[in-house]
């Protein structure tokens, strides 16, 4: 699971990265998973909306089990 979670962060990532931002997998437990959003993406105020609408859709279409996508420090 951890592997099909990397490869959607990975489709991601290249945006992220024009915007001067990354993403990093933390942890996954029971169909959580807990990110960490770096660089310009971590102090953005529009950080939840990449998260939800980003982060987390990309997410649950490689990995539809997954229940949930949390942002961690």
């Amino acid at each position: 699971m951890r592997e099909r979670i990397e490869k959607a962060l990975d489709e991601i990532r290249p945006a992220l990265q024009a915007d001067g931002g990354d993403v990093e997998l933390v942890e996954v437990k029971d169909g959580i998973v807990k990110v960490r959003l770096k660089g310009a993406c971590g102090g953005c105020p529009m950080s939840s909306m990449t998260l939800s609408m980003g982060v987390e859709k990309a997410i649950k279409r490689v990995v539809p089990e997954i229940k949930k996508v949390e942002a961690v420090q």
